[in-house]
């Protein structure tokens, strides 16, 4: 197997261990209620970049990393409509570590479990940027525009 078919195969992605989180709203709209459950997991992306080193030369090799979430909300309203939706979010840690991804993993997944705090919040800022989202469905579902 060449470089590069490792390199494109480490750069899979792949789920982080015990990396799902959850955020509950209650939003209010005019026509009732709605319960917004939003559950996301974690998804870590891994880039194999650089070359290594030969006859002595030191080695270039890093592992470039991302984590991003994966969101599902689920919404009832008051009426007892439920309202779906999935998105991702890429990005929101970064980093990188020397040598080949398929060594640093666990190390990448225990920087991932450390910056947990950034995640929820990210996910906390996600679900308020879907509460207008949410609130075009309900319009839709039930008819009413947001302008009163």
């Amino acid at each position: 197997m060449t470089f590069g078919m490792v390199g494109l195969l480490l750069g899979a992605m792949v789920a982080a261990p015990d990396s799902g989180m959850e955020h509950s709203v209650r939003i209010d709209h005019r026509s009732g209620a709605v319960e917004s459950q939003y559950n996301a997991d974690v998804r870590i992306t891994h880039k194999q970049v650089g070359t290594v080193g030969v006859g002595g030369r030191p080695s270039t090799l890093r592992c470039m990393w991302s984590a991003g979430l994966v969101v599902d909300r689920q919404a009832r309203h008051a009426s007892g409509s439920t309202m779906a939706r999935s998105f991702a979010h890429d990005g929101v840690v970064e980093g990188s570590r020397p040598g080949w991804c398929s060594a640093q993993r666990s190390s990448i997944a225990q920087e991932v479990a450390a910056r947990q705090p950034e995640l929820r919040e990210r996910l906390v800022r996600l679900a308020q940027d879907d509460h207008g989202v949410l609130h075009a469905e309900i319009d839709r579902m039930h008819g009413t525009t947001q302008a009163g």
